[in-house]
This record gives structure tokens, sequence and C-alpha cells, in this order.
């Protein structure tokens, strides 16, 4: 059963930074393109990234392109979304999730396969 595990989130300031990591047992994360979506209260999900399974091609929601970056650890079979410059509009449920393809169009209609409990990310003054 594919198991993957969301963490470190946590409370930030505007403008702060938090890596979040997705973490698979049970299998190899390099079977899948693997993304992040998040979902705020009262809101629909979104994706916001997206690595491929070999890693070199990734894609980003526009409202946080050049604020976040995806990328990942092979021999740690982890997933890391760095996020920097915060805002208060990132606070969200965040999730790492397995995806069938990683581009920009392909992820504003896609279906996660599997994903994890979520982590909850907070930025506030």
């Amino acid at each position: 059963q594919v198991q993957l595990e969301e963490s470190g989130g946590g409370l930030v300031h505007p403008g702060g930074s938090l890596r979040l990591s997705c973490a698979a047992s049970r299998f190899a994360l390099d079977r899948y393109a693997i993304g992040w979506f998040r979902q705020a209260p009262g809101k629909e999900r979104e994706w916001v990234s997206c690595i491929t399974r070999t890693g070199p091609i990734t894609a980003y929601k526009d409202s946080v392109k050049g604020r976040f970056t995806i990328s990942r650890d092979w021999d740690k079979n982890t997933v890391y979304l760095q996020m920097s410059s915060l805002k208060p509009e990132d606070t969200a449920v965040y999730y790492c999730a397995t995806y069938d393809g990683c581009t920009s169009s392909f992820m504003m209609s896609a279906t996660p396969g599997y994903w994890g409990q979520g982590t909850q990310v907070t930025v506030r003054s």
C-alpha cells in the first residue's frame, strides 16, 4: 500500500520560510510524479507544485513561482517543498500526492492518486 507522510508545517510570520517534507514508505517515490496541493478552510483544493519522476522537470502555480522550490532526495526517498517569502494567503493544509504527470496544464485538472494526512502551514503576524 502506498503511504505518504508530510511534515514540516508550522506557524510563521509573513516573509518567513518553511520546508515541507514528503516521505514514502513501502514504495519508491520515483515511481510517480509527485506534487503538492493545499486546501484552506472553505476553499477548493489547489495544486501548488510538482516534480516529474526523473526529477529535473518541475512546475509551479503562478502565485508561488519564485517563492517555492520543489526537489527530490533520491537517497532519502523524500520530496521537499521549500517555501520562502510566505504570505498569509499561503495558509492551508499542505498535502503531497502521487500524480501521473507534471506540467502546469496537466496539474490544473489532475486528480491525485495517493496522498498523506497533510501538514498545517499558518502564516500570520
